[in-house]
């Protein structure tokens, strides 16, 4: 198989007594997505990670928004990163590390990620509102530390400096997105890139 006819893509179904989830992420896309997953500002967030990132995202989700977003959230932010870590497969000839600082008006937020299969979160991005409409931005943590952990990375994300809750958030899921499609990107190299031989 030719590296053209390879495509780096996944497929995630996920089905537990509180959500369902139906999920397929293609790494080397376009940024063609179709996002409904019963939580309204989330589908804003996902459709912003698929344009930036230039992936092609599918997911369909339903979940017990109900009793709240946490689980939808989550189980998302699970669905997300183990598509990833599939997609990525045996991690041979990526970039494996990424960053980006991305700006929104008066907000400024860096990204930061090692694919490294060590999983790990740092999130430093203090957000004022509680809710922004009926989300809660609590979330945001719940859902990339699921998907850090999920996808075997490590993740780190920093508010430098910001003041509106929809900016700061959504800075951070383009910068998201920026960055795992730089640390996925073919490096050229055969192996990965350790002097261990293996991630």
């Amino acid at each position: 198989m030719t590296q053209q006819e390879h495509q780096r893509k996944s497929v995630i179904s996920r089905k537990t007594n509180e959500t369902e989830i139906y999920m397929s992420l293609v790494l080397d896309g376009t940024g063609k997505y179709q996002v409904k997953t019963g939580v309204g500002f989330l589908d804003h967030m996902l459709t912003l990670f698929s344009v930036h990132g230039f992936f092609d995202f599918e997911i369909d989700a339903t979940g017990d928004t109900e009793v709240d977003d946490h689980h939808t959230v989550e189980d998302i932010g699970i669905c997300l990163g183990q598509a990833f870590a599939e997609a990525i497969g045996d991690k041979k000839g990526i970039a494996r590390y990424g960053h980006c600082y991305l700006p929104m008006d008066e907000t400024l937020v860096r990204v930061v990620v090692d694919i490294s299969n060590r999983p790990y979160l740092h999130y430093n991005v203090p957000v004022v509102e509680q809710k922004l409409g009926s989300f809660d931005t609590m979330l945001v943590k719940e859902f990339f530390r699921a998907v850090s952990h999920h996808a075997g990375i490590t993740l780190h994300i920093d508010l430098l400096h910001g003041e509106n809750g929809h900016h700061i958030i959504e800075a951070v899921f383009k910068a998201f997105a920026r960055v795992m499609n730089s640390a996925t990107s073919p490096l050229g190299i055969e192996g990965v890139l350790s002097s261990k031989g293996c991630l």
